[in-house]
């Protein structure tokens, strides 16, 4: 009897272990796995490119150089535009000199040959109108025929014309060009000033200056290469304006809101710890992250780029720097 009760505990021993085992095992298989997250740092970039085409006359700023915001960085040369300014000066000197012409008005030497054609005028009307009362006079009395009278009457009316026609260009000399000329003339100038102006714009983006503070990151082009316009010529990162890119597959997003904050280690930097807080999330269309969900049934799970940015200053973080975190499938 006391070998059945000792068998007896003895298996209920074993039971009991048995089950205890299970239960862990149990456990431990359906624990979430944690998945570490892979990401990068990533920083605004500014590409310079100039305007106006050009040969690459000097660099002032190396790769790795900090520049601020405002300095010089690359002079092109463009003997072009050197030539189209003075094209643009010639004529704006031409359109001045016409506009003073137009407000002055006429020489005093065409003013008097004007007075003088008139006074001429005059004198003629002064005589057919003579001529004329003295044939009107005959023809009365009957001496000379209708035809002598109508001769004498056109030539008349003809001086009469003529010394109108005198009297406005005098008067056309005298007050010098319509107004509408003037207009024309001033109009001519300020088109003149603008072709100026604007080559002068473009003569000003042959000195390319840095639009952020930041470091050089690469130049393309060797000094003496030309370059086109809009052609990138050197890459500015702004270190100030940086943070942590993630692809993250959508089950893996429970635990990432916009504005949460969690923590980062940063393997370059010695493996510190980042605190940074997600600021943008989206899905990248142009892939899926393919992954069985069930084992009856299968679709594809998608990926979404989540950005964080750190919470305070990170000391040496650059662009490119790895960031790992960990995240549970459920």
């Amino acid at each position: 009897m006391k070998k059945k009760n000792q068998d007896l505990r003895t298996g209920l021993i074993a039971l009991i272990v048995v089950i205890v085992l299970i239960f862990i095992i149990g456990i431990i298989i359906n624990k979430p796995e944690p998945i570490i997250i892979q990401g990068e740092a990533d920083a605004s970039e500014i590409r310079i490119s100039g305007k106006v085409p050009g040969r690459i006359k000097q660099f002032l700023a190396d790769e790795g150089k900090q520049v601020k915001m405002g300095d010089t960085l690359v002079i092109l040369d463009s003997p072009e535009l050197t030539a189209k300014l003075e094209q643009a000066n010639a004529a704006e000197n031409a359109a001045q000199a016409q506009n003073k012409k137009a407000i002055k008005g006429a020489r005093k030497e065409t003013i008097l040959g004007a007075y003088e054609m008139w006074q001429k005028a005059l004198v003629g009307v002064d005589i057919s109108k003579k001529s004329y009362d003295r044939v009107q006079r005959l023809f009365d009395k009957g001496v000379v025929p209708a035809q002598k009278r109508d001769e004498a009457e056109a030539q008349y009316k003809a001086a009469v014309a003529t010394a109108s026609a005198a009297k406005s260009q005098y008067s056309m000399a005298k007050n010098g060009a319509e107004n509408e000329d003037k207009e024309a003339a001033l109009a001519l100038v300020d088109r003149a000033k603008g072709a100026v102006n604007e080559v002068k714009s473009y003569i000003k983006e042959i000195t390319l200056t840095s639009p952020i503070s930041g470091e050089v990151t690469e130049v393309y082009p060797k000094c003496g290469e030309l370059v086109g316009t809009g052609a990138p010529i050197m890459s500015i990162v702004d270190l100030s304006d940086i943070w942590f890119t993630f692809n993250v597959r959508e089950d893996l997003l429970g635990g990432l809101k916009m504005g949460k904050t969690f923590k980062v280690k940063v393997p370059a930097l010695n493996n510190q710890i980042v605190e940074v807080k997600v600021t943008y999330i989206k899905a990248l269309a142009s892939y899926a992250t393919w992954k069985a969900t069930k084992t009856t049934g299968q679709f594809d799970v998608k990926t979404f780029e989540v950005r964080a940015r750190p919470t305070g200053t990170v000391k040496d973080l650059r662009p490119g720097m790895t960031a790992l975190f960990e995240e549970t499938v459920k």
